[in-house]
């Protein structure tokens, strides 16, 4: 088995913005909660073939996220991450087929809807968390990532529903993300894709992710949970409305 340094996909410039992209990227993230998978997913697609795009996106967003999990791991909420799991083991397994038949503009329109849903929606007395819920969530949302590929928005909604401070937000959603993205490193393995050529460049990607991820963090302790809740809410309608109009966008066309 041969390795090379950089794909013949892409250049050697464009794999140095990649691995710069993810350190700005991982930073957001962490310090925010969600905006830069989404982010890193529509750099990388400006220089990547999508039959590549999709996994090693997806390998870069587990490394990320590990080192979040790890970093926060004091504040992950458990019991939630285990009925995702649940849900996303079932989500990806169906996911490969049905992405085959599913438009990705639908695909997009439905996720940005979802996201509006999760943040705009009224929320009454915080209720006992819910073990359906979660594996539903869990299942849709990883069925959306063989499709689109950044769903962290998504499942950041599911968790953010149930209240919880800024810390074990960010820190449940990392660990739910980690395991999201390793069921589908798996799926797209098992699929076929040839990870030996992109080593190198996701090495170094998932290195300065995990540095943008120390720095985030930094932020992220400091930063008020008022200040932080505006913002998370924010991000998320942005982050929605630009899924809204590239699925619209592309239903037109």
């Amino acid at each position: 088995m041969t390795i090379t340094w950089i794909p013949p996909e892409i250049s050697p410039l464009f794999a140095g913005v990649m691995v710069f992209c993810s350190f700005l990227t991982s930073a957001l993230t962490a310090a925010m909660g969600l905006g830069g998978g989404t982010a890193l997913l529509a750099v990388m697609g400006l220089g990547m073939p999508v039959s590549s795009l999709m996994p090693v996106h997806g390998m870069v967003q587990m490394g990320s996220n590990l080192s979040r999990t790890l970093i926060q791991r004091m504040h992950v909420v458990w019991p939630l991450v285990l009925w995702f799991l649940l849900g996303s083991a079932v989500g990806i397994a169906v996911g490969a087929p049905v992405a085959a038949i599913i438009p990705d503009s639908l695909a997009r329109i439905a996720l940005g809807m979802f996201i509006l849903w999760s943040v705009l929606r009224k929320r009454g007395e915080q209720k006992p968390l819910s073990r359906p819920f979660f594996i539903i969530g869990g299942g849709l949302s990883s069925l959306g990532t063989m499709i689109v590929g950044a769903t962290g928005p998504m499942v950041a909604g599911l968790i953010s529903s149930q209240g919880l401070k800024r810390q074990p937000l960010i820190a449940t959603h990392a660990t739910c993300m980690v395991l999201q993205h390793g069921l589908k490193i798996l799926a797209f393995g098992l699929m076929g894709f040839a990870w030996a050529n992109w080593l190198p460049v996701l090495a170094a990607m998932i290195i300065s992710g995990a540095l943008g991820t120390w720095l985030g963090t930094r932020v992220l302790d400091n930063l008020p949970e008022k200040l932080f809740r505006v913002l998370f809410r924010v991000t998320m309608i942005l982050l929605s409305a630009q899924l809204l109009w590239q699925g619209i966008e592309g239903w037109v066309k």
